[in-house]
């Protein structure tokens, strides 16, 4: 098949036929999801950068729901796509399960847009007092949203590793472009559809046999592992050639799992009995270790939370003027979080990674842990920021002694620029980051499913962050004292907030150097077809710990 010219990962067509790698994948593909990804994200980010806006300006909540509701909504967009994974890798496979999904979507905002464009369906103002919102209106609002949050996750997970798959491991210059595939697909689906490559699902129930392995381990707790782990219980090399899997190298962590590998006398291999392989051991492993950096990504999705929330209310009450006729929305200054990105991604791309590939020898430049903690660093310099700028606004109401809600504080809005901008360039380091991690290092059949760590660690942060919004109102309004984020934050300490943020995002950090030394990437052995010797791929990543180069 090789010589024919065929692709050498096994991908096929959306019928089931051996794809030509020249006429197939690569970019030519990637540009419809790219595509298709651009203008889902503009209509997503719009929604979510004027929804708290909208909460409290037309469904008149106050400030801590509507925070919360922002929150929470937004935690749902990013933790569907636990199912969605599921399902794609499971039944119904990437592409189906992302068409089935994005017309789901499309309904939503379908509802969405009649939702907030009759006037029967929004609450009526007469001579300035304005009714609540009726449960039929509000019903209606978060049934339109809730269903753009259902095909939001059959979306998410799915497109970018769907584009990945456009790229053949076995070739040496796709495999470089899908390095630099992550870069481009946060800078930006259907028409691709003849030219698409589809993975071929090499396991049944990929999660049932994962699932196996601690079954066994705990089986086997009483049993002595060997010394030596080439002693435990594993296929051939050619098994997983002719099957068309990868063999996944022995790793010493987690070592209590390697007992669901012991060989027990019985190597029947469809006996239900039979041990667990090591390849299988080591897909265990790759997820509890997964696990442990998915957790210290829950801060940083806090602080990326603020955004669409604290940092739009905080907008609203300063100087948004521009010129004597115009005012800048508040929810707009979101836009340049985006074009910090698009600025970014490019000079990452085609400059840091070159000029740090001749440093270090490693293809990606800098490792994906190195990557990842230098997001977190950034993020952590834009919390401190958005404090220092906090304080100062606080300095100047208690100046111009302000008191309203309503006044405006002689500030201007650009005030909030640099914690915009610094919290782009944060996203092309950990947001980008953490989608190839996740990718790269999730086991064989389970690229969805490991995709959704990066989706689940993003709504997880969103409704931690609600939670705190909720309990730190709670706590610091009680007893006639002045809550950190009331309804007039005139009148609240939301520098308070964001120091509270800033000292456990810095404690985070600490967390996650320690996480990230421990953690070993993913080691691969394939056969090489040329010349028939077997030889191991090892992850891009060279050094075993994370944060060394």
């Amino acid at each position: 098949m090789e010589a024919k010219g065929y692709t050498r990962d096994g991908t096929v067509d959306l019928h089931g036929r051996p794809v030509l790698a020249t006429k197939t994948g690569k970019w030519k593909a990637c540009a419809f999801l790219v595509g298709y990804e651009a203008f889902e994200r503009m209509s997503f980010y719009g929604i979510a950068s004027n929804l708290v806006n909208y909460l409290t300006t037309q469904l008149h909540e106050d400030t801590v729901s509507s925070v919360r509701n922002v929150n929470n909504w937004s935690g749902s967009v990013w933790m569907t796509p636990i199912l969605g994974a599921y399902i794609a890798d499971s039944y119904m496979g990437r592409f189906w399960t992302f068409t089935v999904s994005s017309l789901i979507y499309v309904m939503g905002m379908v509802l969405l847009t009649t939702v907030v464009s009759l006037k029967s369906l929004k609450p009526t103002c007469i001579n300035g007092v304005c009714n609540k919102a009726s449960t039929s209106q509000i019903s209606l609002f978060y049934l339109a949203l809730y269903t753009i949050a259902i095909g939001a996750g059959g979306t998410k997970p799915n497109i970018s590793t769907f584009g990945a798959d456009q790229f053949d491991d076995f070739n040496p210059h796709e495999k470089e472009l899908k390095v630099s595939f992550f870069n481009w697909w946060m800078f930006s689906s259907f028409l691709g559809t003849p030219i698409y490559r589809h993975k071929v699902r090499k396991t049944k129930s990929p999660t049932r046999d994962l699932m196996q392995v601690p079954i066994a381990a705990f089986k086997n707790r009483k049993l002595q592992l060997p010394n030596d782990p080439s002693e435990l219980y594993e296929f051939e090399l050619q098994h997983y050639t002719s099957s068309g899997k990868r063999q996944v190298h022995h790793t010493p962590i987690f070592r209590f799992l390697d007992k669901a590998a012991i060989k027990d006398g019985n190597l029947d291999a469809s006996s239900i009995n039979s041990p667990c392989t090591v390849t299988q051991v080591e897909a265990a492993k790759l997820v509890l270790g997964m696990m442990l950096i998915w957790l210290v990504t829950l801060i940083p999705s806090t602080i990326w939370a603020q955004i669409n929330t604290l940092f739009v209310k905080q907008g609203t009450t300063l100087d948004r003027r521009l010129g004597p006729d115009f005012q800048i929305p508040a929810a707009s200054l979101g836009s340049f979080v985006t074009l910090s990105m698009l600025i970014a991604v490019p000079m990452y791309d085609r400059y840091f990674v070159p000029f740090m590939r001749q440093r270090t020898g490693n293809s990606r430049g800098i490792t994906l842990l190195q990557r990842l903690g230098t997001g977190f660093v950034i993020q952590v310099i834009a919390i401190a920021v958005a404090y220092a700028v906090e304080v100062r606004r606080i300095h100047v109401i208690k100046v111009n002694h302000i008191v309203g809600p309503k006044q405006v504080v002689p500030m201007s809005i650009f005030w909030l620029l640099p914690q915009y901008i610094l919290l782009g360039v944060a996203d092309v380091f950990n947001a980008i980051g953490l989608l190839e991690f996740f990718y790269d290092q999730s086991p064989e059949d389970m690229q969805s499913l490991g995709t959704t760590f990066f989706t689940s660690g993003i709504g997880v942060g969103n409704f931690l962050n609600s939670f705190l919004v909720t309990m730190v109102d709670k706590i610091t309004g009680t007893d006639g004292g002045k809550s950190w984020i009331g309804n007039n934050l005139n009148a609240s300490h939301l520098d308070y907030y964001y120091g509270f943020l800033l000292v456990i995002s810095c404690i985070n950090l600490g967390v996650f150097l320690w996480a990230s030394s421990k953690y070993i990437y993913k080691k691969e052995i394939v056969e090489d077809k040329e010349c028939c010797v077997a030889m191991e791929v090892k992850a891009l990543d060279k050094s075993p710990l994370g944060l060394q180069v």
